[in-house]
Formats: structure tokens, sequence, C-alpha cells
């Protein structure tokens, strides 16, 4: 056998492990390139869940997608500027809070109404892909936009409960005159005051040194994010009031997924499922050491009584008034009537004997 001849039976077996390993085939193979952009860092359940995502959809399309991750904010810097490379086809997928959402899509706050969700699995069932509320914002943002597709909604950082430097907080009674950050929220903002608290926006990368230095005395965060970023350090205590359910929100350009056969739409949205429960169960996992973390650093944890979350709710409520103030009724009797749903099927799966 000659030395070419030698050499083309070489790399054929080589493009054949190749393809039988499930990696991605050569660039010119490729019908489909997808730039997976998120702004946190590679420690973050965003990541874990596009590892995820780019290894079933690459794998499964034998190589006819292939997907490039971009965390860190590499490709755009902010959620506007991220949402309009996304919307332009700069970007082919990103990820939104509900904070960063409602710049492009205001209603969709009513995720955000305080203590909507009362557990873990009513919050999931609620926001799943075969939901009235999940179908009826895809519907609305995709007709707003014209090119922002819903894709699923995942969590990242779990709850938003309160932590406080000084003050325990028991009651809603303790929060008078606390200054706490928010997000520039309006809704969130709206819950401070109605707790009797002083509301005051701080940029995430601000808020070690907000912390530290008495600018604000406390935060409304989930325990991963709070002790991924050494905010233990300044934060004594924390009210597990539970009264946001952090949903993460991914994105597709609508151009991009319509481009694609059949057949490569339903690996991409096949991902998107196992993206979404990836991101479901690692904050959970994660929160366990970053409990123990925080508790070894000297703070507290408080779960308030039944009686007390009673008086959170109603605390609250000037909240919901708000909402329909601003936007209508009609979100937020759907996500309620959604929620109200996941209760009524998720009940009758527990046996009582």
């Amino acid at each position: 056998m000659s030395v070419k001849s030698l050499s083309k039976t070489l790399l054929g077996a080589a493009a054949g492990l190749t393809i039988a390993a499930g990696a991605v085939l050569p660039a010119q193979a490729q019908d489909h390139l997808i730039s997976l952009v998120f702004l946190a860092n590679t420690e973050d359940e965003d990541y874990d869940g596009a590892l995820v995502f780019k290894d079933y959809v690459e794998s499964r399309s034998n190589g006819t997608i292939a997907v490039d991750i971009y965390p860190g904010g590499q490709l755009c810097a902010n959620p506007a500027s991220c949402i309009d490379a996304l919307q332009s086809g700069l970007v082919t997928v990103f990820i939104t809070t509900i904070g960063g959402l409602s710049n492009v899509f205001p209603p969709a706050q009513v995720m955000d109404v305080p203590y909507m969700f009362p557990s873990d699995r009513i919050a999931e069932c609620a926001l799943s892909n075969d939901s009235p509320f999940f179908n009826a914002l895809h519907d609305a943002v995709l007709e707003q936009t014209g090119n922002m597709r819903l894709m699923t909604i995942g969590n990242t950082g779990g709850w938003r409960n309160i932590a406080t430097t000084d003050t325990p907080v028991q009651s809603p009674d303790d929060v008078d005159g606390l200054q706490l950050r928010t997000i520039s929220s309006e809704i969130q903002q709206e819950l401070v005051r109605a707790l009797g608290g002083s509301p005051t926006p701080v940029a995430w990368p601000e808020l070690y040194t907000a912390l530290a230095t008495g600018v604000v005395e406390g935060t409304k965060n989930g325990i991963t994010d709070i002790v991924g970023m050494s905010f233990h350090e300044h934060l004594d205590n924390m009210t597990l009031d539970g009264h946001a359910y952090m949903g993460a929100l991914w994105w597709m350009n609508n151009d991009e997924f319509l481009a694609m056969s059949e057949d490569e739409r339903r690996i991409v949205e096949d991902g998107f499922d196992r993206l979404r429960l990836t991101t479901l169960v690692m904050p959970q996992r994660r929160q366990i050491d970053a409990y123990n973390t925080f508790r070894e650093a000297g703070g507290t944890i408080y779960v308030p009584t039944p009686d007390e979350m009673s008086q959170f709710r109603d605390a609250a409520s000037p909240v919901r008034d708000w909402f329909v103030d601003q936007y209508g009724p009609e979100w937020l009797d759907l996500l309620s009537e959604t929620v109200a749903g996941c209760e009524e099927s998720l009940g009758a799966q527990y046996r009582p004997e």
C-alpha cells in the first residue's frame, strides 16, 4: 500500500471514530451553528444546562448542528445588548431573568408577583412548556418582537429570600425602614415598599461593597448567588420567605429555528428540555453546600412559621393591585389559574396512606 493510500485509510478510520463517538463533524458538514450566550460564569447552573444542551444537540444531530457556548457576556455585555443581538441574529440563544425580560415585555413581571408559587413542584408545573401560561407568553413575546422564541423556562439560583446585615427578619414589621437592595425592577421595588422597607437599586458587581459600607442593609437573593459572590461575609441573617421563584427564560432567534428541518427542530426542543431539567436540579444540589457555608460563617437562617408566612403574603398583597393597575388583570389571572390547576393536579398525586 502506498503512503498516499495509507493516509486516506487512516483519515477515513479517524472520521468514522469521530462520528461514532457522537462528536461534532468538521465545520463544512455543519448545517447550523448555534451561538449560546449567557452572562453568568462557568460555576453557574446556566453553564451546566448549556453543556447538556450542547452535548445532546450535537450528538443527536450527528454533527449537522453545532453549539458554541459563550459564558460571562463574551458576545454582549448586558441583557439589553444581548436581547438586541438575539433579535438581529448575531447570537442564536440567550437567557433572560424575569427582570431582564420586563424591559422587552413588561407584563412578564407577573412571574415576580410575590408568593405566587407555593413550592418548587408547582412552580415547575406552572412554567413548564405545556402550561397555559407558557404558551401564552411564548405567543405574546414572539408576536411583539417578531424574532424571540421562548424555548423553555428553567431556574437560575433557586428562590429569592430576604437577607440582612444586622436586623433579623421574622415578620413584615422587621423590614420596616430597612434599606434593601433590589435590581432595577419596578415590581421588586414595590414589594420592598409594601413590606415597609426602602428599595435601593444597586448593580450586581457593586453589591459586595454596598453591603460592606452600609449603603444597603440587606438584599433579596438566592443562597447560591449570595455565597458565590461572598456576600455572606457581610450578611448575618437570612429569612426563607421564598417570595420569588428565580425563573430563567431561554430564548432562540426564531429565524434560525425555522431555518432547521423538522427533525432538527425536534432535536433542539428536546435539548432545551434536557437543559431545563439540569437547571432545575443543580441549584437544589448546590444550595446544600451554600447553606452550610453561610452557617459556618456565623449566619443565621430563619424559616417563618405558617402564621408569619400569612403575614408576609398579606403585607405584599398591594403588589398585586399595583400590577393590575399597570398591566390589567389578564396575565395575573392566567398565571393564578395555571398555578391553581397545578395545585389540583399535583394534589391528586399525593397518597395519604
